[in-house]
């Protein structure tokens, strides 16, 4: 029997190297592909995209939010993987009886990096866990020598419509904002606020971004708020590479040399 933590600081006892995985967290999923573990998975949710056939390769076990708790016991996991924001405590609370639970708590690069180096451990391969960080460091140096002299625009970053909701502090996308180059004019907020786009911090933006997930921004949307703002640079924003954090992590920071202004 071997001690896990996770990044809750709880503990997880595991007799051997799982096999099999229900995957409760679409970025994760894609992560546990990259590390060579797609054989091992056995579950996932709808919401789970990445490689764009493991939906149709695994059973489907519902949503992030809604899951179905006996396809997931019929599936007989060694392990499952969560999320604290991605995922409730009602779904754990659901799930504790069924197979020891690893949490994940992500705010920053760096806590992504500590929740690779923990599947590593987990499933005992290291070597191409530590190759991913590597890679996602390599790709963030280069980009953060591109920008150093480069002034930062500031930004607001929409999710959600009806009601309006931006990205504020004490989330990973903020955290992905500053890496991309933009300081974020909700910083003085915390986590998902619902606004009016009358309020005074959009003024403040030198571009408005729109995300593309998890509500599916479309240019109609651009044309609507630029009626409001038609001074504002408005974009649609790829959201996987703003909130995911796994191996697409590889993919941001040459996304990210796009976005300049």
């Amino acid at each position: 029997m071997k001690s896990f933590k996770d990044q809750l600081n709880r503990t997880l006892e595991l007799k051997e190297i799982p096999k099999r995985i229900v995957s409760l967290v679409p970025s994760q999923t894609e992560l546990l592909v990259d590390l060579g573990m797609e054989n091992a998975i056995v579950g996932v949710t709808k919401f789970c995209v990445h490689p764009k056939d493991i939906r149709k390769k695994k059973t489907i076990v519902g949503g992030t939010k809604n899951i179905k708790v006996e396809k997931i016991k019929a599936l007989q996991p060694d392990i499952i993987l969560c999320n604290k924001e991605e995922n409730s405590i009602d779904i754990v609370d659901a799930l504790k009886s069924v197979a020891p639970i690893h949490i994940s708590d992500i705010y920053s690069l760096d806590d992504a990096f500590q929740m690779i180096r923990m599947y590593g451990e987990l499933f005992e391969v290291q070597q191409k866990a530590q190759s991913i960080i590597s890679i996602i460091k390599k790709e963030r140096n280069a980009f953060q020598v591109k920008i150093k002299n480069r002034p930062r625009p500031k930004a607001a970053y929409f999710i959600w419509k009806e009601p309006w909701m931006v990205v504020a502090s004490n989330t990973f996308i903020h955290s992905m904002i500053g890496e991309a180059g933009f300081n974020n004019v909700f910083c003085g907020e915390k986590r998902y606020p619902e606004i009016f786009l009358n309020h005074p911090k959009l003024k403040e933006a030198d571009v408005l971004m729109l995300s593309s997930e998890p509500f599916p921004f479309k240019k109609k949307h651009i044309e609507d708020i630029k009626k409001i703002f038609p001074e504002r640079q408005i974009i649609i924003v790829d959201g996987e590479l703003f909130s995911w954090y796994g191996s697409r992590l590889k993919f941001a920071f040459n996304y990210f040399k796009s976005l300049s202004f």
